[in-house]
């Protein structure tokens, strides 16, 4: 039963923080509730009085999230206190961890590379009050789907251990002043200045699961690779990895096989194996896998490809579990433009006619290059078949899909190859599943299988399969607490030991991870932060604040990583790359004092990461850090946030009577402002940018062409979903004043 003494005292606790005015109602709630209930255990209380809570938020009132969030804690350290039979929460944080240990809930080397000395020194720095700064819906996301659980299902674990269990993790294998770095991985997190992705929030410290987020393929033109491919997509869906695959080099249906003509089938079949995969193969029960497939504009399949996952037309020619991407070359936008004819050809015929691959070529140079040529010569020549189409007919094709399903995503492969630090050590063919990870790519070739000793040896050459490792700035909390300079340091330490730290159960994964050591250090909060100062989102003080910010964020990140490098050693692809011959400032005209010696420090000591900046979408993390997603827009000021057991009223960050003109939804901005913005931030960060683009359902096809243009024009390399509303239109409340 529950105690009169426990409900005085959380009562109590509420008053002194949010006054009694405001919890009057609460508190009439509370009384009546148990006179009704008198038999209640406090579990049942707690539930009762959090459900009556949050039906109060709304953003007129939103300081109810937070009264919301104290009585879930209440709830969560009273389970905990019970479970582990303590009289306060976090009490004895190292007998926890022997505890989860023996229990193989938490990973032994927890115990095994830090004393009991050095783990009872670092429960000393576990902030308590920091479980404070949660929103109700974040400290939910929180518990319900990051923290250890027991075999029974209830959590084991406390917010501020998470954080700490993670910074352990992290610097586990650091030498020099090891417990301090501990302590500012925690700082960064606790405070919620950044998060680490999904897998490393998940899994960092447990028995299970590896840390990255997002892996890359290029699949060869034969059976074996097709093969190869998909199961090394089932393995690391099945660790919790978003896949992204490019299918380009991959003969188009009625090609060759072996000489006999109208033999292929084309990539629909491969890509529906992968469908079956993604659905088949989920994240450790949580959820399905989730596979993005890229395929080039000019390959014979392309409109087969675009209606892949519509809604109508024939079932067999469909696969609606799979996102899709489509690689765009300049000479095709300009096609577009001029309303030209565009050429489809089969890449297996090109290699075999012309001796080359189109797919391995991109322009130089805006206006010409190398793509160019070949692609006329491929027109040119009279032995080699294409389909003829306009070019506008196909993105029009393209639009459609995008209005009915958000995808295919748009990569622009040309500037995304000249902006590549690393083109001397090879090429990027496509992206990942959110269209910010750009790195070489190359696919693994299969050798020869042998019998040796009585056992089945198979050789393949590795290519470059790509891993991402994410990790994101909280601009909310972050740049209004001045803490850039001291917080990215420790952010680009801890992204870089997770490629020491993981163990990556494809071979060549974890090979490509080594050899380029890809970071790829993010932001979310944009718009929070525009709230907060009060700056309007549409507006050329919006753009030259992007440009300032992530010039700041990228020589801060270019610096940390310098840093490393002179302590560690530098990536093992560095000489040559662009970073060391100092093209990447260059080309960006980073050429004042301040970036000149930078570009000499880094030419000389080189850097410890190959690839360092992207910016992904980060729903999940942003929601839990009480701040707004990646660099998009709001929806809406208010929202409920639904899973499949419970709708829970959210409203934006610091919702106020200044704030809310700030706070204008995506669905009502001039999207070229968005565009402008992004373009502004494009040249600071050199791998992408998940960007969304946000249309209403009466937007007229004239318009999103532009909008794809204007973009594509910008210099901006990737653009994510197409979001439309519904039929029930939003009204725009910042609009109405």
């Amino acid at each position: 039963m529950i105690e009169v003494k426990d409900e005085q005292q959380v009562v109590e606790n509420l008053i002194k923080e949010f006054g009694e005015e405001q919890l009057e109602q609460f508190i009439r709630f509370s009384a009546k509730w148990r006179r009704k209930n008198e038999q209640a255990t406090y579990a049942q209380w707690t539930d009762a009085c959090i459900l009556e809570t949050i039906s109060y938020i709304d953003e007129q009132e939103p300081y109810w999230t937070f009264v919301a969030e104290r009585l879930l804690l209440e709830k969560i350290y009273e389970a905990q206190k019970q479970k582990f039979n303590i009289e306060q929460p976090y009490a004895d944080f190292s007998g926890w961890i022997e505890v989860l240990v023996e229990k193989g809930l938490l990973n032994e080397l927890l115990i095994q590379q830090y004393s009991k000395a050095e783990r009872q020194l670092l429960g000393t720095i576990i902030q308590p009050e920091r479980d404070q700064y949660f929103t109700y819906i974040g400290l939910r996301t929180l518990m319900d789907r990051y923290v250890v659980r027991d075999f029974d299902g209830t959590n084991a674990e406390l917010p501020q251990q998470r954080w700490l269990i993670i910074a352990m993790t992290l610097m586990m294998h650091e030498t020099d002043s090891r417990l301090q770095k501990v302590e500012e991985a925690y700082w960064a997190l606790s405070n919620l200045y950044m998060t680490v992705a999904t897998p490393t929030l998940s899994n960092a410290g447990k028995t299970h699961g590896q840390l990255s987020s997002c892996f890359i393929d290029t699949v060869d033109d034969s059976l074996q690779s097709i093969y190869d491919t998909n199961t090394d997509v089932a393995t690391l869906s099945k660790y919790g990895g978003g896949i992204g695959v490019y299918m380009g080099k991959v003969r188009s249906r009625g090609s060759s096989i072996r000489g006999y003509k109208g033999a292929s089938s084309g990539v629909l079949p491969w890509i529906k194996q992968l469908n079956n995969t993604a659905v088949s193969v989920d994240q450790l029960g949580q959820r399905q896998g989730a596979i993005a497939v890229y395929l080039d504009v000019w390959h014979k399949d392309i409109l087969t490809f675009l209606d892949l996952r519509l809604n109508n037309g024939d079932e067999r020619m469909r696969a609606h579990d799979i996102f899709t991407g489509v690689c765009l070359p300049d000479i095709f936008m300009e096609a577009v433009e001029a309303r030209s004819n565009w050429y489809l050809f089969d890449p297996h015929e090109v290699r075999t006619l012309m001796g080359y691959s189109l797919e391995d070529i991109y322009d130089e140079q805006r206006g010409e290059g190398s793509f160019r040529t070949r692609y006329a010569e491929c027109v040119a020549h009279p032995l080699l078949s294409k389909e003829t189409i306009p070019a506008i007919e196909i993105m029009k094709r393209i639009m459609r899909s995008q209005l009915e399903t958000g995808v295919p995503f748009m990569f622009y492969r040309d500037e995304v190859n000249r902006k590549n630090p690393n083109k001397h050590a090879g090429m990027i063919y496509s992206s990942n599943l959110c269209t910010e990870i750009f790195q070489n790519m190359s696919p693994t070739q299969f050798e020869s299988v042998t019998l040796e000793d009585d056992v089945i040896v198979t050789r393949r050459k590795p290519g470059d399969f790509v891993v991402c490792n994410l990790s994101s700035v909280n601009l909310g909390r972050a740049v209004p607490a001045g803490v850039l300079e001291r917080l990215i340091p420790i952010q680009v330490r801890m992204l870089d030991n997770v490629i020491e730290l993981n163990t990556i159960p494809v071979v060549q994964a974890d090979r490509t991870n080594k050899r380029y050591r890809g970071i790829g250090l993010g932001t979310f909060g944009w718009h929070h932060l525009l709230a907060l100062k009060e700056i309007a989102w549409e507006s050329d003080k919006a753009v030259d604040f992007a440009d300032k910010l992530y010039e700041e964020i990228a020589y801060l990140t270019i610096r940390a990583s310098n840093a490393l490098a002179q302590e560690k050693g530098a990536y093992p692809l560095f000489k040559g790359s662009d970073w060391q011959t100092g093209a990447y400032f260059t080309e960006r005209g980073l050429t004042d004092e301040k970036w000149r010696e930078l570009a000499q420090l880094v030419a000389a000591g080189g850097l410890r990461n190959g690839y360092l900046m992207a910016i992904a979408p980060n729903s999940s993390t942003s929601i839990l850090a009480g701040s707004t997603a990646t660099i998009d827009p709001i929806f809406q000021k208010s929202y409920s946030e639904e899973k499949k057991d419970y709708k829970i009223p959210v409203t934006v960050p610091d919702l106020n009577a200044k704030t809310t003109w700030y706070y204008k939804s995506a669905y009502f901005i001039d999207q070229a402002w968005t565009i402008k913005q992004n373009a502004a931030r494009a040249k600071h960060i050199d791998q992408g940018i998940s960007l969304n683009i946000y249309v209403q359902n009466t937007v007229k096809a004239k318009e999103l062409l532009q909008l794809h243009l204007d973009a594509w024009g910008s210099g901006i390399k990737t653009t994510y979903y197409v979001r439309s509303t519904s039929d029930e239109m939003l009204e725009c409340e910042s609009c109405s004043s």
